[in-house]
């Protein structure tokens, strides 16, 4: 996981590192802005997946996970078909509820509750699923619609790129298991390690129930290591000892935050309340050093 926090002359190294290194894929947050860091830099999301699949050509982009808080599903069609054929197939869409706090509030719209909010998530992929998959598509539903929404050219991925759903609750492990690919959990709030890894157990089991009354076997699992209360890279050892308790509980991939000095564990991810977890040094509303050159990155 790497923030989109920095300008692209700091944040590229990172992108290109992350391939070198062997990752399978490589990930960025959707938010307007994020917690505390909501009055910290912060970039879109779409366009730094546009860049990083320019300076890579391997490992796998994604977002985790995009939020309909501020995405109609027909123009994010077409921005998730470019970034697909510019990345020659190598975009996942992690696709979540939206949540609450300040993405939900910025535009100026009322708050959701949480059945509310289930009934956007449902037509929102469902939406989604059909631009991306039918020639024309019109829809009509509580919270969104369209009319006459074109899909060509299509994604190079066929019959779309791949979702991976954000689901925790039943109904969007239903939508997972209906359209997902992918299934991605962070597991429940906790400030015990051992209680987060019960719940991630949990989790886990509910999902199996829910792919088999929807007919499927299996689908890829993902776990993001570091929303419990532990830095899963804080030690080698640490690190090995959480993608073994995930492997052992179905996850076929794990996820973790780009790791800085100054991140000291303590759920590098959810302390986002003045942790600087995947920052560097660099402030990352600097321009680019005078020593740079178009097109070329300097690092210390």
């Amino acid at each position: 996981m790497i923030l989109p926090e920095h300008r692209w002359w700091a944040a590229e190294p990172m992108w290109r590192m992350a391939e070198e290194y062997g990752f399978a894929h490589a990930w960025t947050y959707d938010h307007l802005g994020w917690r505390s860091l909501v009055d910290k830099p912060w970039f879109d999301a779409v366009p730094t997946l546009t860049a990083a699949a320019t300076v890579t050509s391997t490992i796998r982009l994604g977002t985790l996970v995009a939020s309909p808080n501020f995405r109609h599903p027909v123009h994010f069609a077409r921005e998730l078909t470019a970034l697909d054929d510019i990345s020659d197939g190598r975009i996942t869409l992690g696709i979540g509820s939206g949540g609450l706090g300040f993405d939900a509030a910025v535009l100026g719209g009322g708050e959701l509750s949480p059945a509310q909010r289930a009934d956007r998530f449902g037509e929102f992929v469902e939406l989604l699923d059909a631009v991306l998959t039918q020639d024309v598509t019109d829809y009509s539903g509580e919270h969104y619609a369209a009319v006459g929404a074109r899909r060509s050219p299509g994604c190079v991925q066929q019959p779309r790129l791949p979702f991976v759903v954000a689901a925790n609750g039943p109904r969007a492990m239903g939508l997972a298991a209906r359209y997902g690919q992918g299934w991605v959990t962070a597991g429940t709030s906790h400030d015990e390690e051992e209680a987060w890894w019960r719940s991630v157990a949990d989790l886990s089991l509910r999902f199996g129930d829910v792919l088999a009354e929807n007919g499927r076997e299996k689908v890829d699992r993902y776990l993001q290591l570091d929303a419990g209360p532990v830095y899963s890279m804080s030690s080698v050892e640490c690190f090995r000892n959480m993608v073994g308790r995930a492997r052992e509980l179905g996850f076929t991939d794990v996820i973790t935050h780009w790791p800085s000095a100054t991140c000291t564990g303590s759920s590098c991810a959810a302390k986002a309340t003045g942790g600087r977890c995947g920052s560097s040094p660099t402030p990352a509303s600097q321009p680019r050093p005078r020593s740079s050159k178009p097109g070329r990155t300097t690092t210390a």
